[in-house]
């Protein structure tokens, strides 16, 4: 995704030292250092903060993560009324999941709804140390995973792959996370279809999307019925996963969280992962399983039916292809693109739905 520019910070610094000392009452003489981060998602700016100060009368240095809603609409679809703040979603999600989990997630620091402290509501949690694959560039291509040993390649893959199983095994009812389902509805395939296309809908205007239309069609009449639901993280790929010794050491970017089957997150796993490969010229390097077998390995992890995940693929290329459709209206709103630009119809996922229709029907 595309890098952010960073806020002026200067505006952010008094104030978010001040609520800081007052989420945590036993420390004096907190000072900040220099803000920084990349700011990757499009829901919110991340910036990487170093605190020092006492605390209980002890001194402490170290940094934490503060995420500030991005303002303007959501980047993702509504899961239920009044689901509107994005970064609220995040910190509810993970508050919920830390307690009913041992996944690997930041330790949460506080939430502030108030948009008057820094011009929007924000989050602050730990930081976590370690890399994560990014976009630009394209993690396939250069960086840490483009220079691994083969085999840390497929250990890493090895690795998402078993904490993308083990997230799903979570109680979501334990956890209190009904407030993602609308009242009245039923959670399911069919709930998100509606979800999806409704969203899909309303950013392509009135405009045709011939590969999104055809694929949707075809997803409405080969629901697979009778899947359980459980706990979707919603954006499942390596690069929402902080990496340490190609072991993933934090799960994050919790914005489009729902109560769906896990076929959900596995399907986009393995969308993106063609994406990544395929779909832009990247050589599958040495080491990194295909998508035929990280699907094989995944199902053995959890017993699920390979062939319904082929389904969830292409309805992860359907909302890929209405998420990048939304943030090009975005891009052209403000004057980054022009009006008659039709990446929002020629992209990676459009052509992704296109082929796998094909292979399907």
């Amino acid at each position: 995704m595309e890098l952010q520019s960073l806020p002026d910070t200067h505006t952010y610094r008094e104030p978010f030292c001040q609520w800081l000392a007052q989420i945590w009452p036993d420390a004096r003489g907190l000072t900040l250092g220099e803000f920084s981060g990349a700011a990757t998602g499009y829901s919110a700016q991340t910036l990487i903060v170093p605190v020092r100060g006492t605390r209980a009368g002890h001194p402490f240095d170290e940094k934490v993560v503060l995420r500030v809603e991005n303002l303007g609409p959501p980047v993702y679809p509504r899961q239920a009324p009044g689901l509107d703040v994005e970064i609220d979603i995040q910190y509810r999600a993970m508050q919920a999941v830390a307690q009913v989990t041992q996944l690997p997630l930041a330790g949460l620091i506080g939430y502030e709804a108030d948009a008057s402290v820094l011009g929007a509501p924000f989050f602050v949690m730990e930081f976590v140390e370690g890399v994560t694959p990014v976009l630009e560039p394209l993690y396939t291509q250069e960086g840490f995973f483009f220079d691994a040993a083969a085999e840390d390649r497929t250990r890493m893959t090895h690795n998402g792959l078993q904490l993308l199983a083990e997230l799903h095994t979570t109680d979501w009812r334990a956890a209190g996370l009904d407030w993602l389902i609308p009242p009245g509805s039923t959670p399911g395939t069919r709930a998100q279809l509606e979800v999806w296309e409704r969203f899909l809908n309303e950013h392509l205007q009135g405009r045709e999307h011939p590969a999104a239309a055809r694929a949707l069609e075809w997803l409405h009449a080969n629901v697979p019925d009778g899947l359980e639901v459980g706990l979707s993280w919603g954006d499942a790929r390596p690069g929402n996963l902080i990496w340490r010794n190609f072991e993933a050491v934090c799960v994050t970017d919790w914005e489009n969280v729902a109560i769906a089957p896990p076929e959900f997150d596995i399907g986009w796993w393995l969308m993106f992962d063609r994406t990544c490969h395929d779909y832009v010229g990247a050589a599958r390097l040495p080491g990194t399983p295909t998508v035929d077998e990280q699907r094989d390995y995944y199902c053995d992890l959890t017993g699920r039916d390979p062939q319904v995940i082929r389904y969830f693929e292409l309805f992860g290329a359907v909302r890929y292809a209405a998420i990048i459709t939304r943030m090009m209206n975005l891009y052209v709103e403000q004057g980054k693109l022009p009006a008659d630009q039709t990446i929002w119809l020629q992209n990676p996922p459009s052509a992704i739905a296109t082929d796998l229709l094909d292979e399907l029907t």
